[in-house]
């Protein structure tokens, strides 16, 4: 199998089918022996065990964008790099040569991805906000978004989230925990507003909003605000969703921002059944920490059964709590990332009934899967979690270690691209915001694929092989078609154009 290393470039299309097709392809590869989204050759010299059926006449959900996460530890690590090695980990995430991210998400006010907790109403009672500042971002957050503004061809947009209120507005007047004060809800709303008008000042317009991040909780262990579904229904449908459309009227509401599983449902029902809250919801906004090995397919199917016309957003998932089971740098081996022996909070945490959804795993699967898996089963979007972190996985304030695909070692101006970098660039780059999501029969638990056609025309085929074996298989679409081969564990992404 020849290859062409091409992280940073393109590479001229071979013919699919006979001369008299009109079909081209590139196939793009990464794998366990090596390659990192590298053009391949891919000719299968045997017959296939499996066909790949397109049909870009029947189509699905159109696809919001994929990328990651500005944070203010991410800005800290990249604060770190010298200017050219800074711009070169940037152009990485925003070049068109690069991933190409198109969908990000930060944080409002401090998360546990900060240097420490703050708040933009720092002053305890001041319900008109006349103090309200978005001076704490300053240093590292404001910086690091300017910048990757500034990579030529980067086209993003930014969903925002907060972690917590600020604590004064709290029933428990403190960072972590509690609940909105329902007199405070309107204040938070506002409080809302306010932070979208200051980006805005800044040139950083900001697209979606979710209500609060992890509503149902996070053991309290770092910044977090309680809701009911019921609560954050009516918060939605009396406050936020009121002040927003009047002084915000662009920006979309993604509600419950949580986990999948049965709570993701009960939400759904409570949010998106309710007429008054849902008026004002795009749709539902998920986290993949329920299980380390399973999307949970079924409660993305039963939320799209009950409630079509809204969409479905994966905004937020990583690989958590590293260095709590792993020998500290296992990460830093490029081999790891396919090996079964990442653990994740629940492999510790999760009460017992529940561990057998948080077996050892294998992190580059766990990205792939999750990418195809949540595709197939109605996402319309993809976003990571931090982008930049240092090679512990912080700085974390609440020690809540955590991987991003680019590492920065700190203090030698070098940083490290996962092959989790790679995994979520197979489909930012070739899969582009307004692509629809095209039928592709064929495919299986062993063999998955999933398939996008652009707004150019191009269509983009991911096609992932879980076993540790070589597959050659058929991909056809129409009158061409094309005899492929995948190496145990690799992923690749096809480009098919037309001329």
């Amino acid at each position: 199998m020849m290859k062409m290393t091409s992280l940073m470039a393109l590479s001229a299309s071979v013919l699919i089918g006979p001369a008299s097709a009109v079909a081209s392809f590139e196939i793009f590869q990464t794998s366990r022996q090596g390659d990192r989204l590298d053009k391949v050759d891919a000719e299968a010299t045997g017959p296939s065990t499996y066909t790949l059926t397109l049909n870009p006449e029947k189509t699905y959900q159109t696809l919001v964008g994929i990328g990651g996460s500005f944070t203010e530890s991410g800005g800290q690590v990249l604060s770190e790099l010298s200017k050219t090695k800074r711009e070169l980990a940037l152009r990485s995430y925003f070049s068109p040569a690069g991933a190409h991210y198109t969908l990000t998400r930060t944080h409002i006010a401090s998360s546990d991805f900060s240097v420490t907790n703050y708040t933009y109403a720092p002053v305890p009672g001041d319900n008109e906000l006349a103090h309200f500042s978005i001076d704490p971002d300053r240093k590292y957050l404001l910086p690091m978004i300017k910048e990757a503004q500034g990579i030529a061809g980067a086209e993003f947009s930014i969903l925002s989230s907060p972690w917590t209120p600020p604590p004064w507005m709290k029933t428990n007047n403190d960072w972590n925990g509690g609940h909105l004060k329902r007199e405070h809800y309107q204040t938070f709303a506002d409080y809302i507003v306010k932070y979208i008008k200051a980006y805005e000042a800044e040139g950083i317009p900001i697209w979606g909003i979710t209500p609060a991040n992890e509503p149902l909780g996070n053991g309290s262990n770092w910044e977090s605000v309680h809701f009911s579904a019921q609560e954050m229904s009516e918060y939605i449908g009396d406050y936020l969703g009121p002040v927003l459309e009047k002084h915000a009227p662009a920006v979309k509401i993604w509600a419950y921002d949580q986990n999948r599983g049965h709570h993701l449902v009960e939400w759904a029902e409570a949010i998106l059944g309710n007429s008054k809250s849902a008026k004002y919801v795009e749709g539902m906004a998920i986290h993949w920490y329920q299980s380390t090995v399973d999307i949970d397919a079924e409660s993305l199917d039963k939320v799209h059964e009950e409630f079509p016309n809204k969409q479905i957003l994966h905004s937020e998932g990583c690989i958590d709590a590293i260095g709590d089971d792993e020998e500290i740098g296992v990460w830093l081996e490029d081999d790891w990332y396919w090996r079964a022996e990442a653990t994740d909070w629940g492999y510790t945490w999760a009460a017992d009934e529940n561990k057998v959804h948080h077996p050892k795993y294998r992190p580059f699967y766990r990205y792939a899967r999750d990418l195809i898996g949540g595709f197939n089963h109605h996402l319309v979007g993809w976003v990571d979690w931090n982008m930049f972190l240092n090679t512990r996985g912080g700085p974390n304030h609440a020690r809540n270690y955590c991987l991003a695909p680019i590492l920065v070692d700190s203090g030698k101006d070098e940083f490290y691209r996962t092959p989790l970098f790679y995994a979520v660039a197979h489909f930012s780059r070739y899969m582009r915001p307004g692509a629809k999501r095209i039928d592709l029969t064929g495919h299986d638990q062993f063999l998955m694929a999933t398939a996008f056609k652009n707004p150019d025309d191009s269509i983009a085929v991911a096609v992932f092989n879980t076993s540790e074996e070589s597959i050659n298989y058929e991909l056809k679409m129409g009158a061409s078609q094309k005899l492929c081969s995948i190496p145990g564990q690799a992923l690749q992404t096809v480009v098919i154009s037309h001329p």
